[in-house]
């Protein structure tokens, strides 16, 4: 209803429209928002100074625990989770890297300096090691 008279739509229309008494929809405007809309309005004033204490680093999960271990507050997870998504507050969130080597096939292979020996007739001869991971820079696809 209220959408219709934002789009300049007139009241007595939607009213009618969306068969609502005209009285009853401005007793509806009159009245003071319901308890738990205040509610939610004061734990997303809480949401948003946790999360900026956090230096806007706490997901869902942190301010859940901070409300209610912090504040004492009883409050769902599920709850806090949509308050912060319906005011646009996301936590940050570290992708997991996967650890993984892209071959060049650009690149020519190194030459085989063991030339596949690995028996030696004296110590300190010949040293070998297991290279099967290394992180480097580039990221995996």
């Amino acid at each position: 209803m209220r959408e219709l008279a934002d789009d300049e739509i007139d009241v007595a229309v939607a009213c009618q429209v969306l068969t609502v008494s005209r009285s009853g929809y401005y007793e509806w405007l009159s009245r003071p928002a319901s308890l738990r809309h205040q509610e939610n309005e004061l734990l997303v004033k809480h949401i948003k100074r946790i999360h900026a204490d956090s230096r806007d680093t706490y997901g869902s999960p942190r301010v859940h625990a901070e409300l209610t271990l912090g504040l004492g507050l009883s409050v769902n997870l599920k709850r806090v989770a949509r308050l912060m998504r319906d005011a646009g507050i996301q936590g940050l969130y570290r992708r997991r890297r996967h650890s993984c080597t892209l071959r060049d096939p650009a690149a020519d292979p190194s030459s085989d300096l063991v030339r596949r020996r690995f028996s030696v007739e004296e110590p300190n001869r010949l040293w070998v090691t297991d290279i099967t991971e290394h992180p480097t820079r580039d990221q995996c696809r």
